[in-house]
């Protein structure tokens, strides 16, 4: 067992993979990036800005850190909402040096004052800065060294088209992952953090990580805590009695997760319903519902989206122990 004076804060850290083959999954987009990466080392130019979009937890700033250290360049990381003024992208912008690497998260919460500065610097290389106002106001363009712009977004619908044309290295989506795939991520991780775990307890955290390695090693971390404190290895029952406690069931579910499925089942009789509707039943905003709940519910096949509305499907009623309706099918046209 690890140390209970470990520092948690630098878990996460610990736990992101420091090479490519310690980077589980996404064949397609890594054998893409070995091409840009290395077509690039060849010409002693740094590779093309890249855009990386999906859900949350999929190893999106992962995939920045091993591309700036397979670089050798410099990552400097930010985020959309932490850029707020002109200045700040030009403060970020002006001190890069030859072959660094600009990451900046959710770049769809960007404004677009500050998109039209960044399209220059990704095109030509320049920094426009206006100085002055009125008639008197001038233009000033700044040379920036060559740089790279990796960029991450889980809303890629919500960045406007032009800025999404100027990702010429590659635009890649992050899929969900297999749990072979969820299971080797923890038997890493569980070795990183010196937990004894067995293959059952690996294979039960792995069920309910709802195919995103984040919510794997979470999963992992607390089913350790709880171990730790029994004094015994992490076994299959010991991850089943921690989980329990968090009220993840077995497949990963979470109590709004079901709540939502309850809703849509005994209030809207299964469906159809509208997320707004959905929403309000629960008492939760509508954002919440179609981009936190719903993405692995779909995945699950729990529910589908119809022209009419959410609809509960057959496995959701034998999930929650309620008989389907006799109209099903006809329901999910």
């Amino acid at each position: 067992m690890s140390s209970p004076d470990e520092p948690a804060v630098f878990l996460d850290a610990t736990l992101r993979p420091a090479t490519w083959d310690e980077y589980v999954g996404q064949e397609v987009i890594k054998n893409n990036l070995h091409i840009l990466i290395a077509a690039a080392k060849e010409r002693a130019s740094p590779p093309e800005h890249i855009l990386f979009y999906g859900p949350p937890g999929l190893g999106k700033t992962t995939l920045a850190h091993l591309i700036a250290r397979e670089l050798g360049g410099t990552l400097r990381s930010t985020s959309g909402p932490a850029i707020e003024r002109v200045g700040d992208l030009a403060a970020l912008l002006t001190n890069m040096g030859p072959g660094d690497i600009l990451f900046i998260d959710e770049i769809h919460r960007l404004s677009r004052s500050i998109e039209e500065v960044l399209y220059p610097a990704m095109e030509s290389g320049v920094l426009n800065i206006i100085i002055g106002k009125g008639p008197s106001a001038r233009t000033i363009e700044l040379p920036l060294p060559p740089f790279t712009l990796i960029a991450a977004t889980t809303r890629v619908a919500d960045l406007s088209a032009p800025l999404r044309s100027r990702f010429s290295g590659g635009t890649f989506r992050l899929e969900f992952y297999s749990e072979a795939d969820i299971a080797q991520i923890v038997k890493r991780s569980a070795k990183i953090l010196g937990v004894e775990v067995d293959k059952e307890g690996i294979t039960e955290i792995a069920k309910r990580s709802r195919a995103t390695p984040r919510t794997a090693n979470y999963l992992l971390k607390r089913a350790r805590d709880y171990a730790q404190l029994k004094r015994a290895p992490l076994s299959a029952e010991l991850v089943n009695e921690s989980l329990g406690m968090l009220e993840v069931d077995e497949l990963g579910l979470t109590p709004l997760d079901r709540k939502l499925l309850t809703v849509l089942i005994d209030r809207f009789n299964g469906g159809p319903a509208g997320v707004n509707a959905l929403a309000a039943a629960l008492a939760e905003e509508p954002t919440t519902v179609s981009e936190v709940h719903e993405p692995f519910l779909l995945q699950l096949g729990l529910i589908e989206r119809t022209q009419r509305g959410r609809v509960a499907t057959k496995k959701a009623y034998e999930h929650l122990g309620k008989t389907p309706p006799s109209d099903l099918n006809e329901r999910l046209l």
